[in-house]
């Protein structure tokens, strides 16, 4: 959720018109996003938006903004991927849900930053930086990317499931997919099926990607579970091993079996 602080007065802006791109798969952040943007700087053109990283990088072929305003974990492409296409070409503005992903380097005027939940006082900061550079070179952000993608990351190793009265924890060893249901995310392992009140998009953040997949918005698969990819017309499914179910790979996440194809 957007916090709104009452005390912030909009950003007053003389400059000519400036484009955006909005790139967040969550709709709802995604409209938290375009509005704190309406109210602090009325005369950005937020008009195009895109969900995920193949969309966002289709609009980029089409029409390079003046700033992007990037989620860091995107389906198909991620943020930083995006970033290094973009480089030297327009301003970059990381959205992102861990601080983590915001070295120093960002502070330093090479790139700017958001942590989630936004707040109104921390993205008039970012609008007074862009605005104060926007007419200037967009700066080569490629050294900063190098550093931000060599940081240390740990991973989730332990999920812990609430059953009755206990807390069940679970190796990711031991499963093999998570399913979005709902207000909860049911996980499958080789010891059973369990529900958790954790997002997927928490999920695929914090998850190691050399081991679990993002195939559609609410499914992450175990790649070592995999057993076939079928394709029928544009629709694409996995089978699993030893397992009966298949899981559907939705558009954005399709190139990771493509090559394969």
């Amino acid at each position: 959720m957007i916090d709104v602080a009452d005390n912030v007065s909009a950003a007053v802006v003389t400059q000519p018109c400036v484009r955006a791109l909005l790139v967040e798969d969550e709709p709802l952040l995604l409209q938290g996003l375009k509005s704190e943007l309406a109210f602090l700087w009325p005369a950005l053109d937020t008009s195009r938006t895109a969900s995920d990283g193949v969309e966002a990088v289709k609009l980029l072929s089409e029409s390079m903004p003046d700033v992007v305003f990037l989620d860091i974990h995107l389906p198909g492409l991620n943020g930083l991927d995006i970033a290094k296409l973009i480089s030297g070409r327009c301003h970059v503005v990381f959205i992102t849900a861990f601080p983590e992903h915001a070295p120093a380097a960002f502070d330093q005027g090479v790139l700017d930053y958001v942590v989630k939940p936004i707040t109104r006082e921390r993205m008039a900061v970012t609008i007074a930086r862009v605005q104060q550079r926007i007419t200037s070179t967009p700066a080569d952000v490629t050294e900063a990317l190098r550093r931000l993608m060599q940081r240390p990351v740990t991973y989730i190793r332990w999920i812990q499931a609430t059953v009755g009265n206990q807390i069940k924890l679970m190796s990711t060893d031991d499963i093999i997919y998570f399913q979005a249901e709902a207000k909860y995310t049911k996980v499958v392992s080789n010891r059973g099926e369990h529900h958790i009140r954790r997002a997927i998009k928490d999920l695929a953040e914090n998850l190691d990607p050399n081991s679990f997949w993002q195939i559609h918005r609410g499914t992450i698969v175990k790649a070592s579970q995999i057993e076939a990819i079928n394709r029928n017309g544009e629709a694409m499914t996995l089978r699993l091993k030893g397992r009966q179910e298949k899981l559907s790979v939705s558009e954005p996440y399709q190139h990771l079996f493509k090559a394969g194809i």
